[in-house]
């Protein structure tokens, strides 16, 4: 028995000399030891079946220990996004929860002594929503827009509470390159349109999106599938007809191009006042005053074939070739609302203008341009007006379109209201 404890005693000495040659002396790090890691993880939500879409899935650490691991999948293994803390006591997810889907929280820890570790693993599932909101933006088909076009947003669900419309707002964005100060504004509870305060910059690139990362909106309704949008705009282009004079005068950049005499609406029909957005443009148009409810056997009715056809309402007012009507061109107001000029100019302001460019009329003795409902006549509203649409009540400034970006979905600053 003494000859054994000699023998390790003996092996103990000639053990050290090897342990300080090797490194830096001691007798090296104790084991790691399985613990029981429910005690050290606290996981929200803890479990349930109908957990709330915007929830985050929140993992703390507790009693000195650290996180060394978290996971959050779904059954069909896709992770939920999320960023561990610095300091390694706490785990929160960055990414949104799906509806209706069943996840598995997996949590590795270490005790505070760092030397005992062990797993734990929860499960819950999100609750399936009564009804998802979606939007539906545009401009959508990356096409080069003129700049008095506005973004819109339809949503398939109506949105009127105070509250509710700010959660929806929050969840829409808007990026451009050069960088504007602009606003939402909502035109009725499933509508809205964002603008900048000025026009937009000739030039620009502009991106929108809409999510909700699956958010609470209202009892029942829940933030759905995301949406995102992106054009650029072009010259600026202006044309400034002058209903008392019966010109036209075209501007590009600021810059005079063209001047054009034309007709405008006569008395009973006359042409509406303020600014307007080309919307679509079409070579040949059918023209029948009964659609516009003009009697078939009225004095003022007509059926005709019309050419180089801009439309800035939809209510049926065009700047169009009227050849019928080249004697009062540049001299009196002939038409039923529309403006009309030769052929040869029609022709010209076709493939000169774009959707989204500006059509202004000044000195008609017609009503002005609705705001919203004909068209866009969102530039109608002053800026004071038009920030008292937005249900967050102040200002947008866009963040820069980055290079060769092709997610489109990016934050917003609000600015404080001016006083």
């Amino acid at each position: 028995m003494k000859a054994a404890r000699i023998f390790l005693v003996g092996t103990a000495l000639a053990a050290g000399p090897l342990a300080l040659c090797g490194c830096s002396g001691g007798s090296g790090p104790a084991p790691v030891k399985a613990v029981d890691a429910s005690g050290l993880v606290q996981v929200s939500p803890a479990g349930g079946s109908a957990v709330d879409l915007a929830a985050p899935v929140v993992v703390t650490a507790e009693h000195g220990g650290r996180l060394t691991d978290v996971t959050v999948v779904t059954d069909s293994g896709r992770r939920l996004a999320g960023a561990l803390a610095a300091d390694g006591r706490s785990w929160r997810s960055t990414g949104p929860l799906a509806a209706g889907t069943h996840y598995t929280v997996k949590v590795t820890a270490a005790d505070s002594a760092g030397n005992g570790r062990g797993s734990v693993q929860k499960g819950f599932t999100t609750l399936t929503p009564t009804a998802t909101l979606t939007a539906t933006l545009a401009p959508g088909d990356k096409a080069v827009y003129g700049v008095g076009e506005p973004i819109t947003v339809q949503l398939n669900h109506p949105v009127h509470d105070p509250a509710a419309r700010q959660v929806v707002e929050r969840g829409l964005s808007v990026r451009s390159t050069p960088s504007v100060v602009g606003g939402w504004y909502w035109v009725d509870d499933s509508t809205l349109h964002f603008r900048p305060q000025s026009y937009w910059p000739a030039h620009a690139t502009v991106q929108a999106s809409f999510d909700l990362g699956g958010a609470k909106v209202s009892n029942g309704l829940y933030g759905g599938t995301p949406a995102s949008i992106g054009f650029r705009t072009g010259d600026k282009l202006l044309a400034l007809t002058d209903a008392g004079s019966d010109y036209m005068t075209v501007y590009r950049n600021g810059e005079k191009i063209r001047s054009i005499p034309v007709t405008t609406g006569k008395p009973g029909f006359s042409t509406r006042n303020g600014i307007k957005v080309v919307l679509e443009q079409e070579q040949h148009v059918f023209m029948d005053s009964s659609t516009v409810g003009i009697a078939a056997n009225s004095s003022n009715a007509y059926h005709l074939d019309v050419y180089w056809d801009t439309r800035v309402t939809w209510s049926g007012e065009y700047v169009h070739a009227a050849p019928w009507s080249v004697g009062s061109q540049g001299v009196a107001n002939v038409s039923h609302g529309c403006t009309g000029m030769s052929t040869d100019n029609a022709e010209w302001f076709y493939n000169t203008f774009r959707r989204g460019d500006l059509v202004q009329v000044i000195n008609s003795a017609g009503h002005e341009m609705e705001p919203f409902g004909n068209g866009f006549g969102d530039w109608n509203l002053d800026w004071a007006q038009w920030q008292k649409g937005s249900a967050l009540g102040g200002p947008v400034t866009t963040s820069a379109v980055t290079a060769g970006s092709q997610a489109l979905t990016t934050s917003v600053g609000y600015l404080r209201p001016a006083a």
